[in-house]
């Protein structure tokens, strides 16, 4: 047993003198809260690294060297470690501005700088392969900020940064990704680190002058911590502000004393996000317990990783070559030139450029020199302390919880959907606007149009006992409902334009351009867009359409007179129908006069059944009746024709002579000017110009200011001083139609403009969110009712002529004309044609050798008409032998003679008697058969 105790412990002390100790650097600004907390979390990696894994060869010996807080201190203690202690890698420093200095002692000397704590993008944009982040750039960041400003809809933010490297270095990459949304920066405050309390409330004070409360925080925590003290104190943290704060504070919210903590409640902050692991459960309960008065922070654990990553990297190198070539330039070589070449560094940088492991942070691997991260934390500073309010990841954006669907910001209606309940500044519960104009600052001069006439759109009244001004109307209406629903509060005050005697002043041109001027900061009235006023004014989205219309008086078109009966037809459809009712006539005469005694007689009396018969489908009871098919198919035919042309001739002699048709005297601008009349336009509109431009002599211009004015200016008509017609804006024609709607009328809108507008200084921030808030108000119920309230019609038998056309316009009424019928009176003609042809075809087959006209007078003994059972034509006095000779006469005469013509007609009335009246005589059916044979 002792032989073999001996043997191991030979065995162990050969082991021992295997490992190799590496000497690394680490450059930290010693005695400060950070500088501790890492330089512990350096030591206990070493510590927890080499216990598990006690096969390594390599050990790393860190030799620590203070920079005192300053960049020409971290380049020095760099050089010492280099030149010195010949360190095969640094770890450090913290600041950027010191690494910037390092990277290039790290490069010239191929020995990797490792920080853990440097964040600026600058130190990307050198280029140099030997640097390694070993944390996450700041400009990752940039999307979660601009997600959150996004999601709330602010428009305008103020960036609030520290004075150098590392404050700067975010600035473009935040500035780039606020413009992919349309935000605006108008205003950096670039804070010193070395700035007094003074200086600092002066230029906050500043801020508070602006309208914009949305501001972004890049600082370190310490002068954060004095920012909003300050900010407190002077009232940036009231209710309406917004302060969102980067990483860079809200990583070390644990190192802000308590005075600041309670002055940043209510901000948002975007933090590091640290995945919950195991072994980071198991490393915070350790630093409890043996350091219970210093606060762990993602710094110290990214120091931690980072050196775990150093020990795994050179433990994959080994320790052959580990020297550095120097090269003896003489005396006058400086400490720069007498460092050396590493030629351990190359190697080591191709194995820091492959470790991958998983670190108490998450996922460590050098991606292009740095570490890259997936997922933000949102924070909300509440009390003394701050929770998780959401996270935004690469993937899916803004999300409540991590293992969330991805889901769209666009399908979701509020921030609700995508973040937990907020805190905002001053305990507010409601989301702030994010702009609004300051109470200490000016407010907006707004001006509008002093009118007399048209005071439904703006009217300016004087309180008889203040003797202030009070302003309303429905533009005023609606500009208030406006400014409702924008982002942020404005505070405006209106101002009538007047001239220095009091009297309104010029035209809107004169009101708009003192917008151009400066006067006002906006215009709020019935203003409208146009191309000239653009130029140098901007305008909003139209709250509410326009154009121009032309209004002329109306007169009654049908004089009515004792020929009024004959005006719902045209002459061409009197003739026609004349034409066809003869024509039906004539066709069954033909087709029933060899077989119907009521067809049959002397010329006259056949003449005049034609008429008779054809005039008697009016009524629809004709005396005479059809018997064959063809007549009564085409009698049918033309009873339905004569149906429509009936009724469609009292509908229209009814309209005729119960309503009124109106017609207006003025039917186009072009009759006006052709003519020369005289026309009115509103006094202080641009219609002025645009009739002038179209050929109108200024003479022949008579302006109105009131819709008053205008009527009697129509009514006395172009002979007694008058005018003809009068041009108007739509909203002033709907106003003025309102009232006179029985005497006058729109009949062209010869001009097209876009609408009613609000006036604004060109590239004023306020066009796109006041068009926005329009369109807003003009979808809602509020804007609805306001319009509606504008044109309620003063005349209440008058319709709106926009919302609520008449059903029953006002116009020419057209009288019916044959193109209405024609489709009817072609089935007339095609039956009337077919009927006459098929008669004449069978006439001609059995045609006699008499001649045509002999036959066609002769009556047709073989058609199936004669075997068919007829009413008697005989009267209840009548006798069947009176009735036998009557039969036998006919059969004697051959059924052609017909003496007694007028009886034969009297029989064949009473034949029709006892038809309608059912009246059949069932006596002797056989012997009346025989007669009527």
């Amino acid at each position: 047993m002792l032989l073999l105790f001996l043997f191991l412990v030979e065995l162990s002390s050969g082991q021992s003198k295997r490992i190799t100790e590496v000497n690394v650097g680490v450059v930290t600004d010693v005695g400060t809260m950070h500088s501790d907390i890492e330089m512990i979390c350096i030591n206990l990696a070493l510590a927890d690294f080499y216990s598990s894994r006690p096969q390594f060869k390599t050990r790393l010996v860190p030799n620590i060297v203070d920079s005192r807080n300053d960049v020409v201190g971290a380049a020095n203690a760099a050089i010492k470690l280099i030149r010195n202690k010949q360190v095969v890698a640094i770890l450090g420093p913290w600041s950027s501005m010191q690494a910037h200095f390092m990277i290039d002692l790290g490069q010239k000397s191929r020995v990797p700088i490792v920080s853990y704590s440097a964040t600026s993008p600058f130190l990307t944009s050198l280029h140099s392969p030997y640097f390694f982040r070993a944390t996450y750039e700041d400009s990752y960041q940039v999307n979660a900020i601009k997600s959150i400003i996004k999601l709330f809809g602010w428009r305008e933010v103020v960036l609030v940064y520290i004075d150098n490297t590392y404050g700067e270095g975010i600035m473009p990459h935040l500035t780039d990704a606020l413009q992919e949304i349309n935000v605006r920066i108008p205003y950096r405050y670039v804070i010193s680190l070395k700035a007094t309390d003074n200086e600092i409330s002066l230029e906050l004070s500043k801020m508070m002058t602006m309208p914009t409360r949305v501001f972004i925080v890049h600082m370190p925590s310490s002068l954060a911590s004095r920012v909003f003290t300050i900010s407190k104190k002077i009232g940036l943290m009231k209710p309406g502000y917004v302060w969102i704060l980067t990483s860079g504070v809200t990583d070390d919210l644990s190192l802000v004393d308590e005075t600041g903590i309670e002055a940043m409640e209510g901000v948002l902050g975007v933090k590091t996000y640290i995945r919950k692991s195991k072994d980071l459960t198991n490393f915070r309960a350790r630093w409890r317990k043996r350091f219970p008065e210093m606060d762990l922070n993602v710094y110290g654990l990214w120091a931690y990783d980072a050196t775990i990553a150093l020990a795994i990297a050179i433990e994959k190198t080994g320790t052959d070559n580990m020297t550095f070539s120097n090269v003896d330039l003489g005396k006058n070589v400086s400490e720069l030139e007498a460092l050396g070449l590493s030629q351990y560094g190359p190697k080591l940088l191709q194995a820091l450029s492959g470790v991958q492991f998983k670190g108490l942070v998450g996922d460590f691997c050098f991606i292009e020199g740095q570490l890259q991260p997936r997922v933000f934390e949102i924070i909300n500073v509440i009390g003394n302390g701050e929770r998780s309010i959401g996270f935004w990841t690469k993937e899916n954006g803004i999300v409540k919880k991590l293992d969330e669907e991805t889901q769209s910001m666009g399908a979701l209606f509020t921030w609700q959907d995508h973040l937990k309940h907020i805190i905002w500044p001053g305990e507010a519960n409601s989301v702030p606007k994010g702009w609004e104009i300051p109470t200490n600052g000016r407010r907006l001069r707004i001006g509008v149009p002093k009118r007399t006439g048209y005071i439904d759109l703006v009217e300016v009244t004087r309180d008889p006992t203040t003797k202030l001004q009070e302003v309303k109307g429905f533009c005023i209406a609606f500009f208030k409902a406006v400014t409702q629903v924008m982002p942020y509060d404005i505070s405006y005050d209106f101002f009538p334009f007047e001239t220095p005697s009091g009297k309104p002043a010029g035209d809107h041109n004169d009101l708009i351009y003192q917008v151009y001027l400066g006067k006002y900061d906006a215009v709020v009235g019935d203003t409208t867009i146009l191309a000239n006023r653009s130029s140098y004014v901007d305008f909003t989205f139209p709250f509410i359409k326009s154009g121009v219309g032309l209004i002329a008086p109306v007169e009654e078109q049908v004089k009515r007179d004792s020929i009024s009966f004959l005006k719902p037809l045209t002459w061409k459809l009197w003739m026609t129908s004349f034409f066809f009712f003869f024509l039906i006539g004539f066709t069954v005469w033909v087709i029933e006069h060899r077989i119907n005694p009521d067809f049959r007689g002397p010329a006259k009396y056949q003449v005049s059944t034609i008429f008779w018969f054809s005039f008697s489908t009016m009524v629809f009871s004709p005396r005479e009746r059809v018997f064959s098919f063809g007549a009564r198919l085409l009698v049918i035919t033309w009873y339905f024709i004569v149906l429509i042309l009936t009724q469609s001739y009292t509908a229209s002699l009814a309209s005729l002579l119960t309503s009124r048709q109106l017609n207006p005297t003025i039917t186009s601008m072009r009759s006006l000017l052709e003519k020369g009349d005289n026309v009115g336009y509103p006094r202080t509109s641009f219609i002025f110009g645009k009739l002038q431009e179209s050929g109108f002599t200024q003479s022949s211009l008579i302006p109105f200011d009131s819709a008053e004015k205008c009527d009697e200016l129509l009514r006395k008509g172009p002979e007694n001083g008058g005018v003809s017609a009068a041009f108007m804006e739509v909203p002033y024609m709907r106003l003025f139609l309102g009232q006179y709607c029985n005497a006058y009328q729109m009949v062209e809108e010869p001009f097209s403009v876009d609408g009613f507008g609000f006036v604004f200084p060109i590239g004023s921030p306020l066009v796109a969110d006041v068009s926005r808030a329009i369109l807003k108000v003009a979808e809602s119920r509020e804007g609805r009712e306001l319009e509606q309230a504008l044109f309620k019609n003063k005349d209440k038998t008058c319709r709106d002529p926009v919302t609520t056309p008449d059903p029953n316009p006002s116009t020419s009424t057209r009288q019916l004309g044959v193109d209405s019928f024609w489709l009817l009176f072609v089935i007339a003609l095609v039956m009337c044609i077919f009927t006459l042809s098929k008669f004449t075809f069978f006439f001609l087959k059995n045609k006699k050798v008499n001649g045509l006209w002999q036959d066609f007078h002769r009556p047709d003994g073989d058609s199936y008409i004669n075997n068919v059972e007829k009413c008697s034509c005989l009267s209840n006095q009548q006798t069947p032998q009176n009735n036998n000779q009557e039969t036998n006469q006919a059969a004697t005469e051959n059924n052609i003679q017909e003496p007694n013509q007028e009886d034969n007609g009297n029989n064949t009335h009473e034949n029709n008697q006892a038809d309608n009246g059912d009246n059949i005589q069932e006596s002797n059916q056989e012997d009346n058969r025989d007669i009527v044979n």
